[in-house]
């Protein structure tokens, strides 16, 4: 399936719009999130500042591959947590030197935003502050590369390169971008790193369309590429327990430089609290 094209401007707009209340919405939580608050606390947060941009959560109640509906307005995903952590899977209070990404997905006026982003609570562990720059610089990277003359492949191999070869870290197999537009998810499917095998990964070969909408997400381990999950439950970790991050932008493909419609994401801090 060919992935939907964006050529209204007013719908350009739109998206930029949906994409931005993520942003304001990250700003909001970078200058209110401190240590003892818990995952719940932390999504009603992302629940109420939604609200007062009169846009929605497009994860809650969001049913994937089997999975129970998705019961938080916000993925919640702390230290081995990679994505996809529930507002409930955790009671434990948030602590000095917790990761965590947070993704928010929100629906505004029919159009989606959806981005992530990873904070330090009070302090980083030099090994964290060196994952959460690789995620920032692995992304940047990468969204250089969605240009018309280019495939999907080029994304993954800049993001991979980054990672592997020059921070020897990891980026985790299986999960990657997606498009998006009126829907939370729709083709392409962009990973992160280079298919390995004919057939893995089919996207990579497309050209990059201008009017195409991804959000792109690098998803980046200390330990290991291979993931863990408990049976149909959301939450995806580690599979070796390391300390993971992960990173999300909306980009628009034009016929020239890509347009990230959730700029200001970069601008945002490492540590909060």
């Amino acid at each position: 399936m060919a992935a939907p094209i964006v050529t209204r401007e007013s719908d350009i707009e739109t998206a930029f719009h949906a994409a931005q209340c993520v942003v304001e919405t990250h700003r909001r939580l970078a200058g209110w999130l401190r240590c003892g608050v818990t995952l719940a606390q932390i999504d009603t947060f992302v629940a109420e500042q939604l609200a007062d941009q009169s846009c929605k959560s497009c994860f809650l109640g969001y049913k994937a591959g089997g999975s129970p509906a998705f019961p938080s307005h916000a993925c919640l995903s702390p230290n081995a947590c990679i994505v996809h952590g529930t507002a409930g899977f955790s009671t434990e209070p948030i602590k000095p030197g917790d990761v965590l990404s947070i993704d928010i997905g929100v629906t505004y006026h029919g159009w989606i935003g959806d981005a992530a982003w990873t904070y330090a609570f009070e302090e980083a562990s030099d090994e964290a502050l060196r994952l959460m720059r690789c995620g920032r610089e692995s992304i940047a990277l990468g969204i250089e590369q969605l240009r018309p003359e280019n495939t999907y492949l080029e994304f993954a191999r800049a993001v991979q390169e980054c990672v592997e070869r020059d921070y020897g870290f990891h980026c985790v197999r299986g999960l990657g971008g997606h498009g998006i537009g009126r829907k939370l998810h729709q083709p392409p499917f962009v990973a992160n790193n280079v298919p390995t095998h004919p057939g893995e990964w089919p996207d990579a070969y497309t050209k990059c369309k201008p009017g195409t909408l991804i959000a792109v997400e690098p998803m980046i381990a200390v330990g290991t590429g291979q993931i863990a999950q408990h049976g149909k439950d959301w939450p995806i970790f580690t599979a070796d327990g390391s300390l993971s991050v992960h990173y999300e932008h909306d980009v628009l493909i034009t016929e020239g430089d890509p347009r990230v419609l959730t700029e200001g994401l970069e601008d945002l801090p490492d540590i909060v609290g």
